[in-house]
């Protein structure tokens, strides 16, 4: 009975085996044949650690029933054959139990960890630490300096993203208006949706223009690591001078320049309203 458990755990521990290193396969493209000794004593140990965790995850089975002691000289030779297939047949169903749980584990061991929004951030901006971006049609619902005469108002599905850029970016916003007190309708509204206390941006760095050149020159002064418009002549302009820019553009227009990237929103580069679905 001993030895009929043991090799069930071999076998079991085989297939476990076999299992992670699919798995593996699947995540990583490179044979086991190319791992050094190193990397293949990290594998085992892997193998080992999923197979004792699921040791400790499996649910106790409980003692096995004591058969009560039978009666009489001998019994039949057909009572022995149904007890013998029964724990046949009761230890085929256990192993498929164990072998099932087992790779339950393994999936949940493996199971994607879904990163955090600054890592998002990071990844996307290429470790990039000073970004320049429009105000108008990226961070405000208005897109011409006219309607910030009549108010400005922050996108609700862009702040999250908003926030995160400012901890760990450079962070400088800036557009054209026609008069100061559009200039203060935007301040006010960045103010109130709290940008200048949740993030690290200041209200020096939030720069207007009277011409959209302005704002141009701005850039090309900052000289940013990327920098974020609605503007396609002025993405095309400095294409040549920054190292990374983003169009922001309902259309999905041909590339001026590999270092140009386009998306719908800036919410949608990042990948937020994904995350929030």
């Amino acid at each position: 009975m001993a030895d009929s458990s043991k090799e069930e755990s071999v076998q079991l521990i085989k297939k476990l085996g076999a299992y992670v290193t699919l798995k593996l396969s699947n995540l990583f493209p490179i044979s086991l044949d190319d791992l050094g000794s190193r990397s293949v004593g990290t594998f085992a140990g892997m193998v080992v650690a999923i197979f004792l965790t699921w040791r400790l995850l499996r649910t106790p089975s409980g003692g096995q029933r004591r058969q009560p002691k039978r009666q009489g000289a001998s019994s039949s030779g057909s009572s022995v054959d149904a007890h013998a297939a029964a724990a046949m047949a009761s230890s085929g169903a256990r192993s498929s139990s164990d072998d099932s749980r087992a790779r339950h584990v393994v999936d949940e061991f493996f199971q994607p960890v879904k990163p955090t929004l600054m890592q998002v951030v990071r990844q996307k901006l290429c470790e990039g630490r000073k970004v320049t971006c429009r105000l108008l049609g990226v961070i405000l619902e208005e897109s011409t300096p006219e309607e910030l005469q009549k108010g400005a108002t922050v996108k609700p599905s862009v702040l999250e993203v908003l926030l995160e850029i400012t901890k760990y970016c450079d962070l400088y916003l800036m557009d054209r208006i026609l008069d100061d007190e559009s200039g203060e309708k935007v301040l006010s509204a960045l103010e109130e949706v709290g940008i200048f206390t949740s993030g690290g941006l200041v209200k020096d760095k939030v720069l207007f223009s009277s011409t959209e050149n302005g704002r141009s020159s701005f850039v090309r002064q900052l000289e940013p690591d990327w920098h974020i418009d609605t503007n396609p002549d002025i993405i095309f302009q400095l294409a040549r001078f920054i190292k990374y820019e983003l169009y922001i553009s309902a259309n999905k227009p041909e590339r001026p320049a590999s270092n140009v990237f386009n998306s719908r929103s800036l919410e949608d580069f990042f990948g937020v309203s994904d995350r929030s679905a």
